[in-house]
């Protein structure tokens, strides 16, 4: 008999106890971020703020963030909300009622049905999908399995995650290949400047391309279908990262075809820390190994491909937080009248004004030093906005995180949002997210505290 995903019906019960308030849709956004207004009526805005705060503010009961924190990171590590975590600790609670049972039994059933619903989603064959725990163990696996050469070029782009570069680092070391970085001005005139940088840094030795679905310390939706196609065409392997994809746009890989395609789920699907995929096309699946083979590695399963058991299970773990992710699936998709597609689009137009919000306020202080946003054709529920240098005497000061403007925003303001450097100028970056527990006067309180730590840094030396 085959196991229920779930003890109890959390999701039903959890979205079924939310009143939303279903928010008027606004006139589409134009081609280019502006500091202007939304492009509609004052009162259409009044309204849309309005009906965003009693969202917000009822959303907020299901997360367990701090209630005094203006909480605007969520794309670093997602959050996770109450439900979905009661769904985490039901299936860790089977797995000790009989753990050999669950391991030996169950958990290749249950993460078939999470292939299934995953597989929904990102519309890829469940069969296809291999569970893993994060999109760095996924791109290390991937590129484990990729046979390169001296002389084997892998492209990607400067917008790429660390962890990846890393990787590849290690790799070409041991290879002899050689990694080929396009490219990509921040912020760039639109998506055809992504697509012309990444091509024209193609050569005939590119064996394998790894390119951003949506780039982390940018926020740039890639245009990773017209990259993936071209790509393809031409015979070169394509591994899309799409850590940030699933839950923040729509993700189709069968309409993508990629080699790959690497996904996060605890980040905008909102399932448990450590909850991640990785797609792999069936052409590439025969000897596609995991980075580290379980003692059922060599048991003959005439019944179950090799891929499929490999990622069954890969040793003694807990896998209660992929378990988890259909309820998160299904809980955040239940939680407004229009399901994923209102969630991400919510979610979109909340950045879009927050990001209008703390543009204004920083261009009218220090407009003249810095770029202007990317387009809102490639945003999703993050953005990147470039800030003010400090002076020099401050460019080295402790920070808990990447940079203490960050830390002030956080002690002595209670925002929390990401702070770095990005690129090959090390340029100072802001980002900010959007979930359905945010709402406008967050952003507001952003900007206010943004400007009055960037003046305080001024004041050092009186400029």
């Amino acid at each position: 008999m085959k196991p229920a995903l779930l003890d109890v019906p959390v999701t039903r019960h959890a979205a079924a106890s939310v009143q939303t308030t279903p928010t008027p849709a606004p006139a589409p956004a134009p081609a280019m971020a502006s500091s202007g207004p939304l492009p509609f009526g004052p009162a259409a805005q009044a309204a849309e703020r309005a009906a965003t705060a009693e969202l917000a503010r009822r959303m907020s009961a299901l997360w367990e963030l701090e209630a005094d924190l203006t909480f605007l990171n969520h794309g670093s590590y997602g959050a996770c909300p109450r439900p979905v975590s009661q769904a985490q600790a039901s299936l860790r609670a089977r797995m000790e009622r009989e753990p050999v049972r669950f391991f030996k039994s169950d958990l290749e059933v249950l993460l078939d049905e999470v292939r299934e619903r995953v597989g929904v989603f990102v519309n890829a064959p469940g069969p296809d999908i291999a569970p893993i725990r994060n999109a760095t163990l996924a791109i290390a696996t991937v590129l484990a399995n990729t046979p390169l050469a001296a002389g084997d070029e892998v492209l990607l782009t400067d917008h790429e995650y660390t962890s990846g570069i890393n990787e590849l680092e290690r790799m070409t070391a041991r290879t002899g290949a050689k990694v080929i970085t396009a490219a990509i001005p921040f912020p760039p005139r639109g998506p055809e400047a992504v697509v012309d940088a990444i091509m024209a840094a193609v050569t005939p030795r590119t064996r394998l391309a790894i390119i951003s679905h949506i780039t982390s310390a940018t926020s740039l939706v890639f245009p990773v279908a017209e990259v993936t196609r071209l790509l393809r065409e031409r015979g070169i392997e394509v591994l899309v990262d799409g850590a940030h994809g699933p839950g923040q746009t729509p993700v189709d890989i069968r309409g993508l075809d990629p080699t790959y395609y690497i996904g996060s789920l605890h980040k905008w699907v909102c399932a448990p820390k450590g909850t991640g995929f990785l797609y792999v096309n069936p052409a590439r699946q025969r000897g596609f190994r995991p980075v580290f083979l379980s003692s059922r590695a060599a048991k003959v399963r005439p019944d179950r491909e090799l891929f499929l058991r490999d990622y069954d299970y890969m040793g003694t773990d807990d896998y209660s937080a992929i378990l988890a992710s259909p309820a998160a699936l299904e809980f955040m998709g239940g939680l407004l009248p229009g399901g994923w597609p209102e969630v991400m689009r919510r979610n979109r137009d909340l950045l879009r004004r927050g990001r209008g919000i703390i543009w204004r306020a920083l261009s009218a202080e220090f407009g003249d030093e810095l770029p202007g946003p990317a387009p809102e054709s490639m945003l999703g529920s993050m953005a990147t906005l470039s800030l003010p240098e400090p002076p020099v005497e401050l460019l080295n000061r402790p920070t808990k995180y990447d940079d203490a403007l960050q830390d002030a925003l956080l002690e002595k303001h209670r925002v929390a949002t990401p702070i770095w450097r990005w690129g090959p100028q090390e340029r100072r970056v802001i980002r900010l997210s959007a979930q359905l527990y945010n709402h406008d006067a967050q952003y507001e309180r952003l900007a206010e505290a943004l400007v009055a730590e960037l003046k305080a840094e001024r004041a050092v030396t009186g400029r």
